[in-house]
């Protein structure tokens, strides 16, 4: 399908599609009785800094309760920020008006994690697809079925099945019409929350070579929030790293798996088991002690510190920055782990998967099986928790 006049087009300059500069999101937490008033802020985003550049991944990745998903809707204006900055293509758009936001939704989309509750039951395939156009008042070339269909092909699915409706169609499917809605205007971003973690191992790896394929096609950048480290390492170029609403590292994908340097990182990486019987039971895993704390009252200084296995008088003082360790890697943290120790197996979790040499900055292979996904994702637990 032609571009149609659609204003979406991938940037082909080397400049940053998106630039997110110190953002925070807090939410009011209110008192009880005839006149509440405001007692405290739960921060569930808290200075977060991040680039991205045109037809490239970053995943986001960290605990429930991190701040990853009110991040992505923060920076899409789902949920409008408490204070910070968020460039897209140039434009600021931290202050905009739902009304001038309109404009900028034809350039950033979003596929949301839920594929049953992200489509109107009410409404036909057709009429879920064709939206962005009628909302845009965008009319494609051939007229907006003929495009609709062919964006129906395009991701999988039977143009046929134009007139049905969610309920008749499989998890999978249901997320092929929620990508083949958010590609419809040739946005140069998707914010893509958890899109897989609902399905099963099979359709996840159709789901991530599909978005693979769009992204060579179009140029299409992606913001990928997952919980599953090896879906992550699969389709990344860079990974982020956060906990409490903070960022805590950030680095190539290949860094972050072979070299991370934040204890965080280690932990995380140390949960993911190794589908190797002999080197798992002689593997060291970093078990965290204590609960995530409460956003509403985060520790002193680093936010981790409370149950860091690193930590020092330092770290309840001083708050660590974001600092450029090396080309590319960012780490906060005082005194980050030199040695990878307890995550020294993790690349080998995927080596059925990703056995191929590639340089940090490089794109990651472009395919992913069936069955690499299963023995990426289903043998090795991919669902990341500090307690396995």
């Amino acid at each position: 399908m032609t571009d149609g006049g659609m204003s979406g087009g991938a940037t082909t300059t080397g400049e940053e599609l998106l630039k997110v500069t110190d953002l925070k999101t807090y939410f009011p937490v209110r008192s009880r009785g005839l006149l509440p008033r405001v007692v405290g802020q739960v921060k569930a985003v808290d200075g977060v800094s991040l680039t991205l550049a045109p037809s490239e991944t970053l995943g986001l990745v960290g605990e429930s309760g991190s701040g990853k998903t009110t991040t992505a809707r923060t920076i899409l204006r789902l949920v409008d920020p408490t204070s910070g900055s968020i460039k897209l293509d140039g434009e600021e758009i931290s202050k905009l008006s739902r009304r001038a936001q309109m404009p900028m939704r034809r350039k950033a989309q979003m596929i949301f994690q839920d594929p049953y509750n992200a489509l109107n039951p009410r409404h036909t395939v057709g009429g879920i697809i064709s939206a962005p156009f009628r909302i845009q008042g965008v009319q494609p070339p051939g007229g907006v079925k003929a495009a609709v269909q062919e964006l129906m092909e395009r991701v999988g699915l039977n143009p046929e099945h134009y007139n049905r409706y969610p309920n008749e169609f499989s998890g999978g499917q249901r997320q092929r019409i929620g990508v083949a809605r958010a590609i419809a205007l040739r946005p140069k971003l998707i914010v893509c929350d958890e899109p897989v973690s609902a399905l099963d191992v099979s359709i996840q790896a159709q789901i991530l070579n599909l978005l693979r394929d769009l992204q060579d096609e179009f140029g299409i950048a992606y913001l990928f929030v997952a919980h599953d480290l090896a879906v992550v390492r699969q389709i990344a170029n860079r990974v982020a790293v956060m906990y409490l609403g903070h960022i805590v590292e950030m680095a190539p994908r290949r860094t972050i798996y072979v070299g991370p340097l934040h204890p965080y990182t280690h932990s995380l990486l140390s949960a993911v088991p190794i589908p190797d019987p002999v080197r798992q039971r002689s593997r060291k895993r970093i078990m965290l002690q204590g609960d995530v704390p409460s956003p509403i009252d985060p520790p002193s200084g680093c936010v981790f510190r409370t149950r860091c296995f690193q930590a020092q008088d330092r770290c309840a003082a001083e708050v660590p920055p974001l600092t450029e360790i090396e080309p590319g890697h960012f780490v906060a943290c005082h005194f980050p782990v030199a040695e990878p120790s307890a995550t020294a197996a993790v690349p080998s979790v995927t080596a059925s998967v990703d056995t191929t040499p590639v340089p940090p900055t490089a794109p990651p292979p472009r395919s992913v099986t069936a069955v690499e996904a299963e023995s990426a994702s289903s043998e090795t637990g991919a669902e990341v928790s500090t307690k396995g």
